[in-house]
């Protein structure tokens, strides 16, 4: 297996067909939850015959039917004791709700993260608080209730008003471990700037911000802490001397006795004594010297995806990649093997090549594979090396896929072209499955687009004219026409009669292309002005001499086929 991996496909078939035992070191998931619906659907009763609808990106479509029944009796009868016990007793209180086919889902697939995890890995479920009390017991039947590490509270939005109730604004995220000897680096936070501003002072001698920290405790000692010291006697206030070990460790303070660890610190200038004459002497603990404060179980500081973010995709459940750059470092080490089961848009895939980290991503849709891999590609250029599993790798596949979820298969094309998909949802696309933009313009200049259609049945020249429509009220450069069939004679006319667009390199480009299957899995890029595909060097020419009748030249282009 590659070091980095996508998968297509069902998390429970991947991780049991290709994921061996205890190789990973992290796992995060974040499952789809109905948290959009009113709560007391979860809980109605259904009869149980509606057929398993095919899981789609940006749907949460927990049920209970046939399919999470089956889960339900394989769990109860295959399943690990405690996690059997765990889901006949949610049978009895929820009965055949949705909040228990979430449940009977879930519970398989958090046997077999355990099974895939190292001794020494985490795991970090991020929920919806409706369901979190149900999958905390459930990951107390998994993992064993003594592996509970903490119910962590994600600030996810603001404040905002909501009917009859406090406003939600949190999720949460249950951190729990393989076994007592899980990886943990310690991670540290910054330090509130109002508490810096009203404890820590600057150093005249140094300029240094620094606090100053009592050397004293409560209580008489009548050994070397209780003696005097530069005319200060601690007995006499009811103190006695008490250095901070640990601070006095990392400074390299070497004493014998308390009294000459005190005249050390005093000489490197680690002592503050108050202007106060009589007043106990502090240590002077530097803000450059605290290597942070310890991460509160409440994430407050970090905030969602906003809507102008850089890294948005537009995908409804996307989380900021701080916040799994957060989970990643605090649980793992560079080299260390990341798995994200419900990968959705590839943040913790993309955090984690960032961060030094090995991964494996896994969904269930085409559309989230190829906002991966465009991510991938946009974040990382070709720096980053992994392979796709389960896709289609040949034409009959292909086809195949066309013929049992067109939806499923306009994503999968989309991406083998490199476009980025554009919509959300079914319908309202206005003509355009995917967009593709490019610059060809000195210094950048206009923002230039390819758009796509794909149509996975039959074509005809009125698709060709069609796409064209769109070109024109687009104003794009180029459109494209994904094919699973191979185009007609009648269409390849229809297309050429579009004519080209010319690039300011002097390149010439079909302003209309179909693009057949076939030749996606020959390599034949989309033929539009790409980066790499012609190198171009902009050379300004000399400026017309003071007085001349000449005009300047218009800015020259030098073409380089690469």
């Amino acid at each position: 297996m590659a070091d980095n991996v996508l998968y297509y496909g069902d998390n429970l078939d991947i991780l049991r067909r290709y994921v061996k035992d205890e190789t990973v070191d992290l796992v995060y998931l974040d499952p789809p939850f109905k948290s959009n619906q009113d709560y007391n659907v979860l809980f109605a009763e259904q009869n149980g015959s509606r057929s398993a609808a095919q899981i789609r990106a940006f749907e949460d479509t927990w049920q209970w039917d046939q399919s999470s029944a089956r889960a339900y009796q394989e769990v109860v009868e295959s399943g690990p004791e405690n996690v059997s016990k765990a889901m006949q007793a949610f049978r009895m209180f929820l009965g055949e709700s949705d909040m228990m086919a979430y449940l009977a889902m879930m519970a398989p697939r958090l046997v077999e993260l355990r099974r895939v995890l190292k001794p020494t890995g985490s795991i970090y479920l991020h929920c919806d608080p409706t369901a979190s009390h149900y999958l905390k017991q459930l990951m107390d039947a998994v993992f064993g209730h003594g592996n509970f590490l903490n119910e962590i509270s994600w600030k996810r939005t603001h404040a905002h008003g909501s009917s009859r109730r406090y406003g939600p604004v949190h999720d949460i995220i249950l951190f729990y471990a393989k076994s007592a000897d899980h990886k943990w680096t310690d991670p540290k936070g910054e330090h509130d700037p109002e508490y810096i501003e009203k404890h820590f002072r600057a150093d005249p001698d140094n300029g240094r911000k620094f606090q100053p920290i009592s050397l004293t405790g409560a209580g008489i000692r009548h050994g070397e802490s209780g003696k005097p010291w530069r005319g200060v006697d601690p007995t006499s206030v009811g103190r006695h001397w008490a250095l901070p070990g640990k601070i006095i460790k990392r400074l390299g303070i070497k004493g014998s006795t308390v009294q000459e660890k005190l005249d050390l610190l005093d000489a490197s200038g680690m002592i503050y004594w108050p202007e106060k004459s009589g007043g106990t002497p502090r240590l002077k603990w530097y803000l450059d010297q605290i290597e942070g404060v310890a991460i509160p179980d409440f994430w407050g500081d970090i905030g969602p995806v906003s809507a102008q973010a850089k890294e948005r995709l537009g995908y409804p459940t996307q989380k900021p990649e701080p916040l799994l750059e957060r989970i990643i470092k605090a649980s793992s080490n560079e080299g260390d093997l990341v798995l994200d089961p419900f990968c959705g848009c590839g943040t913790t895939i993309v955090v984690a090549e960032r961060l030094k980290r090995r991964w494996i991503g896994i969904d269930i849709t085409h559309l989230a594979v190829t906002l991966m891999k465009r991510r991938l590609q946009d974040a990382f250029a070709n720096q980053v090396s992994y392979k796709v599993v389960g896709e289609p790798v040949s034409v009959s596949e292909a086809e195949k896929l066309a013929k049992e979820d067109p939806y499923q298969f306009q994503w999968w094309a989309l991406g083998m072209a490199g476009a980025r998909p554009m919509e959300e949802k079914k319908g309202a696309d206005r003509g355009i499955d995917g967009r593709l933009y490019f610059h060809d313009e000195p210094k950048g200049g206009k923002t230039k687009q390819v758009v796509f259609q794909v149509k996975a049945g039959h074509v005809t020249p009125s698709h060709v004219r069609d796409l064209r429509g769109v070109v024109e009220r687009e104003k794009a450069e180029i459109g494209v026409l994904i094919t699973m069939e191979p185009p007609t004679q009648p269409m390849k006319t229809e297309a050429a009669s579009a004519g080209f667009y010319d690039s300011p390199w002097g390149t010439r480009h079909p302003r209309i292309q179909i693009a057949p299957v076939i030749q996606l899995f020959s390599g034949q890029p989309i033929d539009y002005p790409a980066p790499g595909q012609v190198n171009v060097t902009f050379k300004k020419a000399p400026r017309a001499k003071k007085g001349g009748t000449k005009r300047a030249k218009p800015i020259q282009f030098e073409e380089k086929q690469t």
